[in-house]
């Protein structure tokens, strides 16, 4: 219990998969959350200060299911192993937590939806404007805008992620939002992040230099998204930067009226996207 306390100190937000034999094992609050969410037998296991320790498990065979349902809800998962030698090891085998997952940082085929992309988006404000920067991580599309502070929520349901990376206290209904620390998205640090990432000396050859706030939520994003994988992103080798003359702007009623991906029912078929490729189709 000593190692779980100290590794889910360190994740505080998510549940924590800890790893013993067959199963993934939660503990505590995690397994009184994890019961609820995914209709699991919560059982005791010892004690702790006189108190029954809870737990919950799931097999380790059948975990990406597990795993695909707490997305869907918006749930972030530690996922801890067993790295050491059970058959060396004096007292607890030795664990690390080798893989997080959240909802915009999913790579895994079988939990995405593959006629949507999965997207992780950060956003900064400024007091004029709002800087967006999101990032198809199996694909490694990453993208940058800057917008009117009042057509956010009209440019978050055309971009529909899964996940929105933004400071304490802003305000976002109906999305799965992890908070982080303003400093996280500082344009000078999040300028380096990103040349870093591109291999570059300048932004200028990429056309957004300009694009101040998306510049700082592009580095809080490529951070996020690196400590969730636990490797560089390597395949992260440009930045697109999307500016409102270059493009046809829908607000969400418009986009909705005409079936463009949803029918009106929230559907995802009959669309003009779900007919793509059928014969006659688009």
């Amino acid at each position: 219990m000593q190692q779980y306390l100290r590794l889910k100190a360190q994740y505080p937000d998510m549940l924590l998969f800890y790893r013993m034999g067959d199963f993934y094992e939660m503990f505590y609050d995690d397994a009184e959350r994890a019961s609820r969410l995914l209709d699991l037998t919560l059982t005791t296991r010892g004690a702790s200060a006189g108190a029954p320790i809870k737990m919950a498990g799931v097999p380790y065979h059948a975990v990406e299911q597990y795993l695909a349902k707490l997305v869907k809800i918006g749930e972030s998962v530690a996922i801890c192993e067993q790295i050491g030698d059970p058959a060396t090891s004096k007292g607890p085998v030795d664990r690390q937590v080798t893989r997080i997952v959240t909802p915009g940082t999913l790579t895994d085929s079988e939990l995405l939806d593959e006629k949507a992309d999965n997207i992780l988006l950060a956003l900064a404000k400024t007091k004029g404007a709002v800087g967006l920067a999101w990032l198809n991580l199996a694909s490694g599309d990453l993208r940058v805008t800057e917008i009117a502070p009042q057509l956010l929520e009209s440019e978050l349901r055309r971009i529909a992620p899964a996940e929105i990376l933004a400071t304490e206290g802003t305000a976002l209904d109906g999305f799965a939002v992890t908070r982080l620390p303003e400093w996280h998205f500082d344009f000078e640090a999040g300028r380096k992040i990103l040349l870093k990432q591109l291999g570059a000396a300048s932004l200028a050859g990429y056309g957004c230099e300009d694009l101040e706030p998306a510049i700082g939520a592009a580095g809080a994003l490529l951070e996020y998204a690196r400590k969730t994988q636990g490797q560089a992103l390597a395949h992260v080798a440009a930045v697109i930067p999307e500016r409102a003359s270059e493009y046809l702007r829908m607000d969400a009623a418009t986009r909705r009226n005409l079936e463009l991906t949803e029918t009106l029912r929230g559907e995802p078929a009959p669309t003009l996207f779900s007919g793509r490729g059928a014969s006659g189709g688009p």
